[in-house]
């Protein structure tokens, strides 16, 4: 497949930029100019080939996109969280799985190794995730066990230094090349901990999971433990519970928050240039006032998720973002993005459905990107409970 030149010009109907620091705009052009050059002419052809094109990994260490808020001394940018989210919101406007790569090394498992390990963790692992030389992946969905993850089935029995854990976890990015993974399982009372594995322990392995229409560029894998031998110092000391993995997936959920809305924005872009360039009866389909109505809300609705990112960016580097707020931003960008996806497909026609543009690819990515890191309908329930006091969970 021909390399696609790509030639994106980023809304901007409210001239947000004014709201961000010439700092935060110089780390977007910096990713943007990186997935212009690297990404977009390459990432069509992987996904066709369903490959994980894995250059990327120290590419995206390199350029700082791995633990971008974690400190400096880690080998983190020790940068803030609006930063953060320009970075993951140009990373997806590549590509979703391009940006899960990153969310996933730097919030999942560079954030609880930094916020919960020891300092000895932190030492031996948070320089080489931060670099690329290390890839990490995140266990915590099981196969009977996603959106209620108390009731995991993945435990661990004390045997003198050591521990022997047991138990599989699916859905993993990043599994199979992953050097470094960070695992949540039940010890004997019941208790939630984190550990941290690595490739090459006795009874460990990451089978690729196949056959995906949905991130089809990047790494899913299983993470299976048959009497693996985790050594007591790899157990993070300073959380027990499910407060640890679900702290991980609010940073991660904000990343998605803003990621999801470059996916939109790439969309918002094609689809605007290809009305102005296709013709039929005789003008531009951009003249046209149905294909305007989409455009005019695919821009509307851009628009408000850039406040709404903008703001939680805010009160997250204020330290005052609750979960809640996260759950309603991840949500709202999900489903803005998949609609303009599906609005900018038909903008194209039949073009739409082929790899010689960007649409089709980060619908089917979305498809995976609406449901991982708590669902839809998880996160409008998360929503509920916060405005009305009552779970309806259970």
């Amino acid at each position: 497949m021909a390399a696609r030149t790509d030639n994106f010009v980023s809304p901007d109907y409210f001239n947000v930029d004014e709201l961000l620091t010439e700092e935060q705009k110089h780390i977007r052009e910096a990713v943007r100019s990186y997935v212009k050059k690297e990404i977009s002419p390459i990432i069509e052809d992987y996904a066709q080939k369903a490959e994980f094109p894995q250059q990327i990994v120290k590419q995206l260490g390199d350029l700082g996109c791995f633990g971008p808020t974690i400190p400096e001394q880690y080998g983190g940018g020790g940068l803030d969280y609006i930063s953060y989210g320009l970075m993951m919101q140009e990373l997806e406007r590549g590509d979703s799985g391009v940006r899960s790569t990153a969310s996933v090394q730097g919030s999942l498992v560079m954030f609880p190794i930094y916020q919960y390990g020891s300092e000895e963790q932190r030492k031996k692992y948070l320089p080489k995730l931060a670099s690329g030389e290390w890839l990490g992946c995140f266990g915590l969905t099981e196969p009977d066990h996603g959106s209620d993850p108390s009731s995991m089935l993945s435990n661990f029995k004390d045997a003198g230094d050591h521990v022997i854990l047991n138990g599989a976890k699916m859905w993993i990015s990043n599994a199979p090349y992953s050097q470094v993974a960070v695992v949540w399982a039940k010890n004997e009372a019941g208790e939630i901990h984190g550990l941290i594995l690595e490739r090459g322990m006795g009874g460990f392995s990451t089978p690729t999971t196949h056959g995906k229409w949905s991130l089809r560029a990047s790494a899913t894998g299983e993470l299976v433990f048959d009497n693996v031998k985790v050594p007591k110092e790899n157990i993070f000391p300073n959380v027990k519970g499910l407060k640890g993995p679900l702290s991980c997936l609010t940073k991660a959920r904000y990343g998605i928050a803003w990621g999801a809305i470059g996916a939109a924005m790439d969309c918002y872009d094609t689809a605007l240039r290809y009305s102005k360039e296709r013709e039929q009866f005789g003008k531009p389909i951009g003249g046209f006032q149905l294909q305007q109505k989409k455009l005019a809300e695919m821009v509307t609705e851009i628009t408000k998720a850039q406040l709404l990112n903008w703001r939680l960016g805010t009160l997250m580097n204020e330290g005052k973002a609750t979960p809640q707020q996260v759950s309603m931003a991840k949500r709202n960008a999900c489903e803005v993005a998949t609609n303009i996806c599906r609005d900018a497909r038909q903008i194209l026609g039949g073009m739409g459905i082929t790899g010689e543009y960007p649409v089709m690819r980060h619908m089917m990515n979305l498809e995976s990107v609406i449901t991982y890191e708590g669902t839809h309908d998880i996160h409008l329930l998360i929503t509920g409970m916060d405005v009305t006091g009552m779970n309806a969970f259970k």
